[in-house]
């Protein structure tokens, strides 16, 4: 599979959010060219902040793996992940990060560059449009 099919199972995630009621946020981990983890925000659900896709797929996939280093997986996510999440996987150390659309107000990019381990690999705007819509239709319903 390539990042763009991986990248379209965590938009249906986003999608499954979207239709809970959360920020449609969904995220996927491909460990060894096999999904690991699937997931999406909690937030509201659980009434936890900290409940973020990225929060939820590192739990997921260290269970799944039976530890705490993801450096040999791959994290799937609709948007750019915040300072939070980033700083998640950079103590996770994951060994690449792919996201779809970016976060200009809440992305770590913006706030803490350097938050990711030094060897994660980032390629982000895969499937940018389509990420960007979701998160844009969902806040327009909700004004």
């Amino acid at each position: 599979m390539t990042d763009e099919d991986y990248m379209r199972r965590a938009l249906h995630e986003a999608q499954q959010a979207a239709a809970e009621g959360e920020v449609p946020v969904g995220a996927v981990v491909v460990c060894r060219d096999r999904i690991i983890a699937r997931t999406h925000n909690l937030t509201e659900t659980l009434h936890d902040v900290t409940a973020h896709a990225e929060m939820q797929a590192v739990t997921a996939a260290a269970g799944s793996l039976g530890g705490k280093y993801l450096d040999q997986c791959t994290l799937y996510v609709t948007v750019e992940p915040c300072v939070m999440c980033a700083g998640a996987l950079g103590w996770a150390q994951l060994g690449r990060l792919v996201f779809g659309a970016a976060d200009e107000k809440r992305g770590f990019k913006r706030y803490a560059p350097d938050a990711l381990h030094p060897k994660t690999v980032v390629l982000d705007g895969v499937l940018e449009d389509e990420c960007a819509a979701l998160m844009k239709d969902f806040f327009k319903r909700r004004r």
